[in-house]
């Protein structure tokens, strides 16, 4: 491949030449943006074989990494800046006449994700490939992601996110490792043979479409996996070819298709199966073309499940291993509990995945037959070990009232339990999980998240990083525990300076984004505070909104009362069945509408909502918010990543003492940082005691009853029921997420916030040292740890 710009210009004329017949000049932006994907994949691929050949005659052992989601984001950028050919192909380009940043546009994210669930397995194969070890993904290949989102008249509307809509150049179809996939049927015993067998199935293919993760400065190159279904030759005779073709499409047609049907539910288990179910075949056959037997298939691979929407890895492990491998339960299941090692993401009791046993016995007769059989013998283990606490054993049961728990099976099939956060990893030993805790000891462990620091800092900032390179050098960028060199400097007025006026010229970048996007005028010099994550009561948006209203009608009441310009910028997509969630970002749209065009305040006051916030976008904002919004009810939030990447990017976190908050406020110290509100233990109390009154905020604090009261009195709507359900789930229901509790902390954090925006020095300093510390938060940090403790691998070597 190319070495240098000249060897590039002829390589990519050539390839223009013989892909669309044309000549540079004559071809149009797509075929270059085609083209030049096209050349870095196959720049990669020299690297991507290497590493396959390494990992092979080493007889290395391997993670892969099962996920519903990889948030990846834009490529293009990110690959060639870890090739270390950008500036090459950018100069190339150039003498051509093309801005290679117009090429740029042209990518779509990737809709294979939605939160923060999926950005964090991108970040995790970005870190293991820079650091050389040899980690896979596995997920689905969507033909579109969640949803577009457009706002209209203050509206979520959702839209299909047509990603690959000019193709996906990254991806090399493999057909040769095409597997099929069983839905439905029946188990009969064939007395022949003396096993099990599940007949009469719908059969599907799925086909692997690779991806290569391009690791930093190293030859090492990872594979991400999107399986796709096909239809099989072998479909059954009394279906009709056209249900059967549109069955089949349906699969890989959108992630989390809603679920609130019986239809929904069996999609979205269809889904969880035909991933799990492909992955674990393929890995098992690339097992066998090397070792004669699964007989140390544990001592080779690991499996790392994310969540509980890939748990059905562990049944279908074993009925591949019983059925098709002829091995006996016990030294099947031992194998299996050396593989499988389980995240869990949450302790909300709606994000812990069920199933009705009828949806599972239905679409999965012979995995819910293993199931059974864990369950069976779970149900053994655990009446022996808690000395036959019959309570203990009913609480953990993996079948239960008609119902798989996945967590549980989850629990009950891996070697290794790990939570997100400190916070998160104690609640769930000491309380949602706790039962367990005492029957497995040692299997629970922490992983706090981490994020990428050469995606979220170098490369989606390059202007803080030419400074912090200039400052401390560029071995952060390899070693992210060296941004901790930063701290002996932090005090330096002319680096305070430059950080100072870096921030002001990424403000202006996203000034001039929500100028064209939003048509509304934003001062540069006004505080950015920013929220954007996924929509969802328990994080709060509905507080920070609430808090912008008293602000509003202080302002509009007290001709004497104005506050430091501030600009109150959010992005959230809310689930298309969430309804409460989508009434916030309605409000957040007419609270803007009002406060925007006010000319008594606004100079003061302005609310942005950025629509259809993705990885590219969050590229934007990160590098320009001045206060980062963390303000999740305590104890809620397993970790957060979004935190980590405002922190790198020289953001104050206002926040609750909830999951990574934790150990942010801990590693930068209460003075750098703005904490308030209930603390978990606080909040258990309150609910524990059931002496949580919403009406009593409400009685006495006129605060609190004016802006409650502006949901439906015509404020912000002249239909006066438009927030009605807004109003109900805080009055009627009694503030499930303790947002009037949290209140008055809220507000006068904001206050002291605003105090240390104005000693710029001061403010400079503390977002120094914010940066510094955020080393701690690559997930460089986070892979070396579940290498250390969980998956045991080795290094490639080049």
């Amino acid at each position: 491949m190319f070495k240098n710009k000249e060897e590039f210009k002829f390589e990519f004329s050539r390839r223009i030449i013989e892909s669309y017949g044309r000549t540079v000049e004559e071809a149009h932006i797509t075929e270059k943006f085609m083209v030049l994907e096209t050349m870095v994949r196959d720049y990669a691929s020299v690297n991507w074989a290497a590493s396959k050949a390494v990992v092979q005659n080493n007889e290395q052992k391997q993670m892969h990494y099962f996920s519903m989601e990889f948030l990846m984001g834009r490529l293009l950028v990110n690959n060639m800046m870890n090739l270390g050919i950008y500036e090459i192909a950018k100069e190339g380009l150039e003498d051509y006449g093309i801005n290679i940043h117009d090429l740029e546009e042209l990518e779509s994210d990737a809709g294979l994700g939605n939160g923060g669930l999926g950005r964090l397995a991108a970040c995790f194969m970005d870190s293991l490939a820079s650091l050389d070890y040899p980690g896979h993904g596995n997920t689905i290949r969507y033909e579109y992601g969640l949803f577009k989102q457009k706002i209209e008249n203050g509206y979520q509307v959702e839209l299909p996110d047509q990603w690959m809509k000019t193709g996906f150049m990254w991806e090399v179809r493999k057909p040769k490792h095409r597997v099929p996939v069983k839905f439905f049927g029946k188990v009969i015993w064939d007395e022949s043979e003396g096993k099990w067998k599940h007949v009469d199935a719908e059969t599907i293919y799925a086909v692997p479409y690779d991806v290569p993760v391009i690791g930093n400065g190293t030859v090492n190159t990872n594979t991400l996996r999107l399986w796709s279904a096909e239809p099989s030759e072998d479909f059954p005779s009394n279906h009709d070819f056209q249900r059967y073709i549109e069955d089949v499409r349906s699969i890989c047609q959108n992630l989390y298709p809603d679920d609130s049907t019986p239809a929904g539910k069996m999609l979205r288990l269809k889904q969880e199966y035909f991933f799990c179910s492909a992955g674990i075949q393929a890995i098992i056959k690339a097992h066998l073309r090397n070792y004669p037997s699964l007989d140390n298939f544990h001592e080779k691979n690991v499996i790392q499940l994310n969540d509980t929407h890939p748990v059905l890895c562990i049944p279908e492990f074993m009925r591949l291993l019983i059925d098709d491998h002829g091995y006996e339960w016990q030294d099947a299941w031992d194998i299996c509990t050396q593989t499988f090692a389980y995240t869990n993401h949450t302790i909300l009791a709606e994000a812990l995945e069920t199933w009705p046993i009828s949806t599972m016995q239905t679409l999965l007769p012979r995995v819910y037959q293993i199931i059974e059989e864990i369950h069976r013998r779970f149900v053994g283990f655990a009446k022996e070990v808690s000395d036959r606490d019959q309570n203990l054993v009913d609480r953990t049961m993996i079948l239960r009232d008609g119902i798989v728990y996945m967590a549980r099976l989850a629990i009950a099939g891996s070697f290794s339990v790990n939570g997100v956060a400190k916070l998160h990893t104690d609640i769930l030993k000491d309380r949602e999980l706790h039962d367990f805790n005492v029957l497995y000891p040692n299997k629970f462990n922490n992983k706090t998240n981490g994020v990428t620091h050469r995606r979220w800092l170098a490369y989606c900032n390059p202007q803080l990083s030419e400074v912090i390179n200039e400052t401390i050098g560029k071995g952060w960028i390899k070693q992210p525990a060296q941004l901790e060199n930063l701290m002996s400097h932090v005090n330096d007025p002319i680096l305070q300076e430059r950080f100072l006026a870096v921030k002001r010229e990424r403000k202006q970048i996203l000034a001039d984004y929500i100028k064209e996007h939003n048509g509304i005028e934003v001062d540069v010099d006004s505080i950015f505070d920013v929220q954007v994550k996924r929509l969802h009561a328990y994080k709060r948006q509905l507080l920070n909104i609430l808090h912008v209203i008293y602000l509003y009608q202080e302002m509009k009441s007290n001709p004497d009362f104005r506050i430091y310009p501030h600009t109150f910028i959010f992005g959230a997509k809310a689930a298309s069945a969430y309804y409460f969630a989508k009434k916030v970002i309605k409000l957040i749209n007419a609270v803007g509408d009002v406060v925007n065009n006010d000319p008594e305040t606004n100079k003061y006051l302005k609310v942005v909502f950025l629509e259809n916030y993705g990885v590219t976008l969050a590229e934007k904002i990160m590098p320009a918010a001045d206060v980062s919004e963390q303000i999740s009810t305590a104890g809620k939030e397993a970790s957060g990543t979004g935190n980590m990447k405002f922190m790198m990017n020289g953001a104050i976190t206002l926040g609750t003492l909830d999951g990574a908050n934790v150990e942010i406020s801990e590693l930068v110290g209460l003075d750098n940082c703005e904490i308030f509100g209930l603390k978990d233990e606080e909040v258990k109390n309150l609910k524990a005691n059931n002496q949580y009154r919403a009406w009593d905020y409400y009685n006495n604090d006129l605060k609190i009853r004016r802006a409650i009261d502006s949901l439906t009195n015509g404020t912000f709507s002249s239909n006066q029921e438009e927030f009605k359900i807004i109003h109900d789930e805080l009055m009627n229901k009694n503030d499930e997420y303790f947002l009037l509790a949290d209140f008055e902390s809220y507000a006068n954090a904001q206050r002291h916030v605003v105090e240390l925006y104005q000693d710029r020095s001061n403010w400079a300093k503390i977002c120094l040292v914010n940066i510094a510390k955020s080393g701690f938060f690559s997930s460089d940090r986070t892979i070396e740890q579940y290498v250390e403790d969980i998956w045991h691998l080795e290094k490639c070597k080049f």
